[in-house]
């Protein structure tokens, strides 16, 4: 099984617990022409030794929001608001899995976007996604008490 990444890909450097555990991630270029990257391990693989659908649903969402995020300096913060994913084909392991990005369009508090997920030529994942964003930033959780004693609305 390769372990090797691709000439121009580096680690991931914004990362979360979340991330740490799907990857290691990887990425090449900047703003709209982001492209991640990941080698597919076992850890990655369902009951039939391919990888799984939930994690290829997990890498387009990833480059997806990445690439979105970075549109923006300083990187704006968005969520999924919809998600829709096609297979068209599969991975195992070893394989390097790589995502690139299309933005369609980025306006207002929402962004328009579609991927694809690739195993060396062939395209296995198609995915378009809608993204609301910037959202406001918020000093407390719904959850933090106000000076008042009560909770305070978002």
């Amino acid at each position: 099984m390769s372990t090797d990444v691709p000439a121009g890909f580096a680690p991931l450097q914004r990362t979360s617990p979340f991330n740490t555990l799907v990857g290691p991630l990887y990425t090449k270029g900047t703003g709209g022409d982001r492209t991640i990257g990941l080698r597919a391990a076992d850890k990655h693989c369902n009951s039939r030794g391919i990888v799984h659908g939930g994690l290829l649903a997990t890498l387009a969402d990833l480059a997806l929001g990445y690439t979105i995020a970075y549109l923006s300096d300083p990187p704006r913060s968005a969520v999924t608001a919809s998600l829709t994913i096609d297979y068209a084909g599969s991975a195992k392991v070893g394989d390097w899995l790589e995502v690139r990005t299309d933005v369609q369009k980025s306006g207002g508090r929402l962004t328009f976007a579609n991927c694809y997920v690739h195993v060396g030529g062939t395209r296995i994942v198609r995915a378009s996604a809608v993204f609301a964003g910037p959202l406001p930033v918020r000093p407390l959780s719904c959850a933090s008490p106000s000076p008042q004693g009560r909770h305070r609305r978002a």
